[in-house]
């Protein structure tokens, strides 16, 4: 007989870890009832263009005496044993428009709605088993921008030292966004190009779990970066394979930027201790009209040892762009301008 996996039409076949995981997060769910908590959404900041918004989330259950403020205030391993509902409906109000979507098995809403908004930051509400409706925001870009910001996290703006494994669970399950420490000058950089272009979108692409969304959010505000919208990933198991590619999420959602808004220009910032270099050079190569130019934040000696070593690609010849690099925002800024995106 044939591999049912491989039969035209076929579904995929789900990694036996991932139907474990599954299975273990609905036993967490139906005890969690049983002891009174309730399903809320965490609502994390999405983008959209003329006639359509993506919205982001994540389905939990938390104590019912708190709802959504129960997990907004979740620090550290605290937000990493919160209880996801697997294919949970959530009705989404958009004015006098309602939608019902369905999370996926992590609980994760990551959906594109065709609804029309005025430019710029707007706000909907998200609610799960006719609970209380929860505020989600989405910036949605006007049809005439042609300029937008893709920026990276750890370690470029946040100083994270990942990804070696003791260092990056210290910072993911313990420390909270009062001990973490942006990387000096990054702030300025982007409030610089978010004033110098106005309508941009600002967007803050991870391979960070979307556990750390709310420690993410309080600390791009604390240290007063501009706002945008966040697109990490799920922690755990595909339906194929252990763990998800860092670099896959960053560069499919790279590509759907591109096909989003085809009229966009981007400048893509990160830094050369993951993948960032290469992750960026591949879409520049295969949208060479669509990258106004490459950031790389380098890292010092030390923070590279800690990254497990740098990336680097010196094969730029398929897109003929601006590429800059330096240790810190300030850096970054002076060669921005002198290639004239600022």
């Amino acid at each position: 007989m044939p591999d049912t996996a491989d039969a035209p039409g076929a579904r995929p076949r789900i990694h036996w870890f991932a139907r474990t995981e599954h299975r273990f997060h609905a036993w967490r769910e139906k005890r969690a009832r049983k002891r009174g908590m309730s399903p809320t959404v965490a609502a994390f900041p999405g983008y959209g263009g003329p006639g359509w918004v993506r919205i982001v989330g994540r389905v939990l259950i938390v104590p019912r005496r708190s709802a959504a403020d129960e997990y907004a205030g979740l620090r550290g391993w605290r937000s990493f044993v919160s209880i996801p509902i697997g294919y949970a409906r959530v009705t989404v109000t958009v004015g006098d428009q309602r939608f019902e979507v369905t999370a996926d098995r992590g609980g994760v809403i990551d959906t594109e709605l065709p609804v029309a908004l005025d430019a710029g930051w707007q706000t909907l509400q998200m609610s799960v088993e006719d609970g209380e409706p929860v505020d989600a925001r989405v910036f949605v870009v006007a049809a005439d921008t042609d300029f937008g910001i893709v920026c990276d996290v750890d370690d470029t703006v946040m100083v994270t030292a990942l990804p070696r494994p003791l260092i990056a669970a210290w910072n993911s399950f313990v420390v909270d966004e009062h001990a973490r420490q942006p990387v000096p000058g990054m702030a300025v950089l982007l409030e610089r190009l978010v004033r110098e272009h106005p309508g941009a979108p600002a967007i803050y692409l991870s391979t960070g779990a979307w556990n750390i969304a709310p420690t993410l959010t309080r600390f791009l505000s604390r240290h007063l970066f501009p706002p945008g919208a966040m697109l990490l990933t799920d922690w755990g198991p595909t339906h194929d394979r252990w763990f998800r590619s860092g670099v896959e999420h960053k560069l499919s959602n790279l590509r759907r930027l591109a096909h989003e808004f085809p009229k966009i220009t981007w400048l893509l910032i990160g830094d050369d201790g993951q993948h960032d270099d290469e992750i960026y050079t591949t879409f520049a190569r295969e949208f060479p009209d669509q990258v106004r130019a490459l950031a790389i934040r380098r890292l010092s000696p030390a923070e590279a040892v800690l990254a497990g070593g740098r990336t680097r690609v010196d094969d730029r010849e398929a897109a003929d762009i601006p590429w800059v690099t330096a240790p810190n925002g300030a850096g970054l800024l002076e060669q921005l301008q002198e290639v004239g995106v600022l």
